[in-house]
């Protein structure tokens, strides 16, 4: 399933609210979480990755995987946490409107 334009960045967030993690790390934390009805692209995650670093919500470092390859690891930032507060609140309210119309009936 396509994600919901403007959700990226909070998904990424909660993953990251778990732990440091790579990029196809959080890729995988997310499909699985979701049930594998969530498929991020890579490009999408990097953007977003670059976008949240920038804004100061995620810090990196390089690293070194479980199998000995060198990738970057991206954690939270203390305004990241706030971010992922402010946001999940805003988006469960909103999906909760949209199943509030969704449900109605004549």
């Amino acid at each position: 399933m396509a994600l919901l334009k403007g959700t990226l960045d909070v998904l990424v967030l909660k993953a990251l609210s778990w732990g440091p993690m790579h990029g196809f790390e959080i890729i995988s934390w997310l499909e699985e979480r979701s049930g594998g009805r969530i498929e991020v692209v890579d490009a999408a995650l990097l953007q977003a990755l670059h976008r949240m670093e920038e804004r100061g919500l995620i810090a990196a470092e390089w690293g070194i995987t479980k199998n000995a390859r060198r990738a970057r690891y991206y954690q939270l930032t203390a305004a990241g946490q706030a971010r992922l507060r402010e946001e999940s609140a805003a988006l469960v309210d909103h999906v909760n409107a949209i199943t509030t119309i969704l449900a109605a009936r004549r």
